[in-house]
């Protein structure tokens, strides 16, 4: 039988999406909707196709939403039987809604809504979307299946003149409570010190009554003041989308298996529809977060399909208004996230869906460069890179790195869809923008590029470095230099993001500084692990403890205790130390290169494009098995092939 979608206006599924994620942020009693401009789908849709029928047949078109179809332009009802007779047949489905996705199901043995269908907004005609969640006529892609699982508190205890609820870990849920003696007051907590703060908490809800349900919201803790000695039991309902996690690890390190278990733990928790932040401030879609997300999903779930809502979510339509979360390195970063999206999943029909917005966000950050060839910010723009000190007077260096490498890949992806004009222009800007990186920030005396030309500052950051040696900017030399003076050297300000340790440590990898990141990995993210955190923070300062730890952007529990770009030992682990990488897109080749020689025993698995690595490490010996061809093994200097349930064995080195 043929495979059957729910169709609708290519990008509109996860454009009103993310509008409505968008919209979800709660605090202190306030409704609070994400300060950027958003966009919404297309009201108005029609969708298309021509059919040449050798023989009669029927067919039947669905939708939630009011409409009409014509055939060869005679009108016909929705929801009701179309009978039609051999020869061509033109189809033509005209959906709207001021308020929902417009969308239609076509169903018949040789009619039916699939990939090959066209879709209009009346201006512009492009290949549908569709999503394999919605494949039954029963189906309504304006109602998300989500997953419900009710999870019951580890205790609950008497404090502070109430009771105190622990459901051992960080929970996204709803909640609600039976046996009350009378209605209750609820504060929510990633710690106990929030949950405890009647007065400051994020959330908290007042006269909470028997059996009432509490929205879906994100805690650990539970504080019901002023009830002493009443009884009562609470139930959570814990509601997200389903994926499977392909990523296994398992060592003789306990440590080390604790911090790859809460990582993955805290990257479940931020992946639904999309990438989000955190699921208790913001819990909105930022494209920093979602950039490294993907690296991370590319080595546990290797779900294609929220890298992809994610991706158009952030961008919208065709048109660009404002740089993504008002933050020019996250445009920049939006363009990068398609290339490494499409090396994970060979994704070429996707690449040919979303160049028309490539270019045109490419067009829009080229509109604000200088006569070097320098992106710039303008008022309205806001230059992130990172909470830490860095001079942002004029052109920034580490926003260059990002526009080198977002220029590399719109030449890379160009080149995919057989642009060779295109691809020669964006590689003449990248050639001549490296030319003037290379002269306007790269100080000798320092031995590293500085952040600004502009200011005399001469000031150095660990940032543009980092970017330098990942994006390949830095020649061996220089690498070289920016190791011993910037990323090995305590004088340079310590990064204490885990956003930018993510760039750090992948730095450091590509330095061969294994050793530095094994022990940053344990001592960082196994620092959090050993306060008991279940989830990895936005933010770890070791010199910082007690109640301040949880304090961020000015408020007493502004840090978010589950944060996405946290997650970040997930893709450390399988890129560097497991060592696998792809060669060609989708895996079509892919190679192995271990660093395993920190384990006596292991039991690995990662997952690949349609396929899944095994690794067992066991008696100085490194067994790999893979379930699928073209993969490569290197081990002291040789070239071993990998092929299908055909295990290679190497001495760990």
């Amino acid at each position: 039988m043929n495979q059957t979608y729910w169709i609708w206006y290519p990008g509109d599924f996860a454009i009103h999406q993310g509008m409505l994620q968008n919209f979800s942020r709660e605090e202190r009693g306030m409704q609070w909707p994400a300060y950027w401009y958003l966009e919404d789908c297309y009201r108005n849709v029609k969708f298309l196709k021509t059919y040449q029928l050798k023989n009669a047949t029927s067919f039947m078109v669905r939708s939630h939403q009011p409409g009409y179809v014509t055939v060869n332009e005679q009108k016909y009802s929705l929801n009701e039987p179309i009978n039609l007779t051999a020869g061509e047949q033109q189809i033509v489905i005209y959906v709207f809604s001021a308020k929902d996705l417009p969308c239609v199901y076509v169903a018949g043995a040789e009619i039916y809504s699939d990939a090959s269908w066209v879709a209009s907004n009346y201006i512009q005609e492009r290949p549908v979307g569709w999503s394999a969640m919605f494949t039954s006529n029963t189906d309504d892609p304006n109602q998300i299946p989500y997953r419900c699982r009710e999870t019951f508190p580890k205790q609950i205890v008497e404090r502070a003149g109430g009771k105190l609820i622990d459901f051992g870990r960080e929970i996204n849920a709803t909640v609600r409570f039976t046996k009350l003696s009378h209605p209750i007051q609820v504060c929510y907590g990633e710690s106990v010190a929030e949950a405890l703060d009647t007065v400051n908490c994020y959330y908290q809800q007042r006269d909470v009554r028997e059996n009432e349900e509490l929205p879906k919201r994100a805690f650990r803790y539970l504080f019901i003041p002023d009830y002493p000695d009443g009884q009562l039991e609470a139930v959570a309902t814990q509601i997200d989308l389903p994926m499977q996690n392909h990523g296994i690890f398992k060592s003789d390190d306990p440590l080390l298996n604790q911090i790859w278990q809460v990582s993955l733990r805290t990257f479940k928790l931020c992946s639904d529809l999309f990438f989000i932040d955190g699921i208790k401030r913001d819990r909105w879609i930022w494209g920093g977060d979602a950039y490294q997300d993907n690296f991370i999903n590319q080595y546990s779930f290797f779900n294609e399909e929220v890298d992809r809502r994610t991706i158009l979510a952030l961008r919208g339509h065709d048109e660009v208004r404002q740089h993504i979360n008002t933050i020019v390195d996250y445009s920049l970063l939006w363009i990068i996230s398609i290339y490494n999206h499409y090396e994970m999943s060979g994704d070429r029909d996707f690449l040919q869906m979303i160049m028309p917005r490539m270019e045109k966000m490419m067009d829009y950050l080229l509109a604000q460069t200088n006569s070097l060839g320098f992106i710039i910010g303008r008022p309205q723009d806001w230059i992130f890179v990172d909470w830490s000190p860095i001079d942002k007077e004029g052109p920034v260096a580490a926003e260059q790195m990002f526009l080198l490498q977002a220029l590399k890949a719109m030449t890379v992806t160009k080149k995919v869809l057989g642009k060779t004009a295109d691809a020669q222009h964006y590689q003449q800007r990248f050639d001549q923008l490296k030319q003037n990186v290379w002269k306007y920030f790269w100080d000798e005396a320092s031995g590293a590029f500085i952040d600004s030309y502009e200011s005399k500052r001469r000031h150095v950051t660990r940032h543009a470095n980092i970017l330098a040696v990942l994006f390949a900017v830095a020649d061996r030399r220089q690498q070289q230099l920016i190791l011993e003076r910037v990323l090995l050297n305590d004088r340079v300000t310590a990064l204490t993001t885990p956003y930018f340790k993510f760039f750090e440590q992948d730095a450091l990898c590509k330095l061969g500084q294994y050793d530095q990141v094994y022990q940053t990995i344990k001592e960082y993210w196994g620092a959090m692990v050993e306060k008991g955190a279940t989830t990895v923070w936005e933010e770890y300062d070791p010199q910082v403890s007690g109640d301040a730890q949880y304090a961020m952007y000015g408020d007493p529990f502004g840090k978010s205790l589950c944060h996405a770009w946290g997650a970040s030992p997930v893709y450390l682990l399988g890129r560097y130390f497991f060592g696998l990488r792809p060669t060609q897109a989708g895996y079509a080749t892919f190679e192995i290169q271990p660093h395993l020689a920190y384990f006596q025993k292991l039991h690995g698995q990662l997952p690949i494009k349609d396929g899944l690595v095994h690794f067992k490490v066991n008696r100085g010996q490194l067994t790999i098995t893979c379930d699928r061809n073209g993969g490569t093994v290197i081990s002291q200097g040789k070239r071993i092939p990998l092929l299908a349930n055909q295990p290679v064995v190497i001495p760990i080195a």
